[in-house]
């Protein structure tokens, strides 16, 4: 039998790489990977989260952009109603919502409150 296919999405803003903004792409990804750590760590004894680390070089994580942070924020809105366990990135000392990441999923789980969200380019 196979295994279930685990993802960690992560969402982050894409107007920190635009004017008046500007990050460095170094910068965009080290909240992306802040996320993403913070969200596992968050959630390290959830089974989904102990299944998904196990796979090791198999692990699929999924990047996405929101346009900017009325979306990001209306997202963790949305995730939180639906009870989905996840973390906001909030980059200090400047205090902006930067990411968010959910702890890994079936894709099933999940899916359809990521849909409107293009991969980040």
């Amino acid at each position: 039998m196979a295994a279930r296919v685990l993802i960690q999405y992560v969402v982050l803003r894409g107007d920190l790489r635009r004017e008046p903004f500007s990050w460095p792409m170094g910068a965009t990804v080290a909240q992306a990977c802040h996320a993403a750590i913070a969200a596992v760590h968050a959630h390290y004894a959830h089974p989904d989260t102990a299944e998904y680390l196990a796979q090791g070089g198999s692990m699929r994580t999924v990047v996405l952009e929101a346009p900017d942070e009325p979306a990001l924020s209306a997202l963790a809105d949305t995730l939180q109603q639906n009870g989905i366990d996840h973390k906001v990135w909030v980059e200090q000392p400047e205090n902006i919502p930067t990411c968010v990441a959910l702890r890994p999923y079936p894709k099933e789980s999940v899916h359809h409150l990521l849909k409107t969200f293009k991969l980040l380019k």
